[in-house]
């Protein structure tokens, strides 16, 4: 059987940082897999976690958390039986709802396969302050059916948000693990936790995604010839909008950073080629990292997530004028 956790979390909380930090400090004897879901169709966590040493299986498009679940049963039946991991570590988009999720993990299909310990929920406290957030069920279902709350940022707190979870916990807190992290440095020794949270959840509203013609780890690969493409992606209340550039395209340095750091949406991440090197770009809100990058996909990508409806071909012109290689 492998040890499975659903890791969740709301747009920008930490996820992926946390584990990253969790890959970079397991047994090495250990075999671990992820199995990733991303809103947006450009794959920016997959390609983060491609050299992590695990092994990583991607839903792009939003598709774990649709009532079939069918992506998610694939991908998750290839890692089960052919990579056989020690660990299997299930991250959904921040604007999933974690009810069907569960529901598979604990089918009876799965019940030789799968041992399914805690779940995490890695929560920016700030978020418990933005009314839309607070609003948003799949941001509470996801807190409800956490086992361990990770209190992520906590370099990032104020006295604001400190109170504001103190008091969400009292309320809310139950018998359950309430963990305070920075930068998604927590202990993986979390992860062996029992699940403890059983409560009924209620399903999450019908809702669509509109996904581009490819899916997959395959599509994310440029066709022979095409230097860039850019992939759309609505639901939940939200759009993305993602770019990928071949391996060729260089970016002004500062130019995309200011870029990334002003436009009008509240969700940019991607790892960039660049006259100055590989740089990663995480931004949530006013939140904006930057940090230099050693490994990368081949090509260069960007996503921005947002719950209006910006110009994305006017983000496009500014970007594409920040191409230091040869045009189209």
């Amino acid at each position: 059987m492998t040890k499975t956790n659903l890791v969740t979390g709301f747009l920008g909380s930490g996820k992926t940082t946390s584990i990253l930090h969790l890959l970079a400090n397991k047994d090495p004897a250990e075999k671990w897999a992820v199995l990733v879901n991303e809103f947006g169709e450009v794959g920016i966590d997959g390609a983060l976690l491609a050299d992590s040493g695990a092994l990583v299986k991607e839903i792009p498009g939003g598709c774990m958390c649709c009532v079939n679940g069918l992506p998610m049963q694939v991908g998750l039946n290839t890692l089960l039986r052919q990579g056989k991991p020690d660990r299997l570590i299930i991250e959904p988009t921040g604007l999933g709802h974690p009810k069907q999720i569960l529901d598979l993990l604990t089918a009876p299909v799965y019940e030789p396969w799968i041992d399914l310990q805690a779940t995490l929920c890695v929560l920016d406290p700030r978020q418990l302050l933005d009314e839309k957030a607070v609003q948003n069920d799949n941001f509470r279902d996801q807190l409800a059916c956490a086992d361990i709350i990770v209190a992520n940022k906590e370099d990032r707190a104020t006295p604001e948000s400190r109170a504001a979870l103190d008091t969400w916990w009292q309320h809310f807190g139950g018998n359950r693990t309430l963990i305070h992290a920075t930068q998604g440095k927590i202990d993986s020794a979390l992860l062996d936790l029992p699940r403890l949270n059983t409560a009924e959840l209620p399903a999450s509203e019908a809702h669509s995604h509109a996904h581009a013609t490819k899916k997959g780890l395959a599509a994310l690969s440029l066709p022979e010839q095409q230097r860039w493409r850019r992939n759309l992606n609505h639901g939940q209340g939200h759009q993305a909008c993602g770019w990928i550039f071949d391996a060729d395209t260089r970016f002004d340095t500062i130019g995309i950073l200011e870029w990334a750091r002003l436009a009008p949406v509240e969700r940019v991440k991607g790892i960039m080629r660049t006259a100055d090197g590989l740089v990663r770009i995480n931004r949530q809100g006013t939140d904006f990292f930057i940090e230099t990058q050693n490994v990368a996909p081949p090509d260069s990508r960007i996503e921005l997530i947002s719950a209006v409806n910006p110009d994305w071909n006017a983000l496009q012109a500014s970007l594409l004028k920040l191409r230091l290689s040869s045009d189209d």
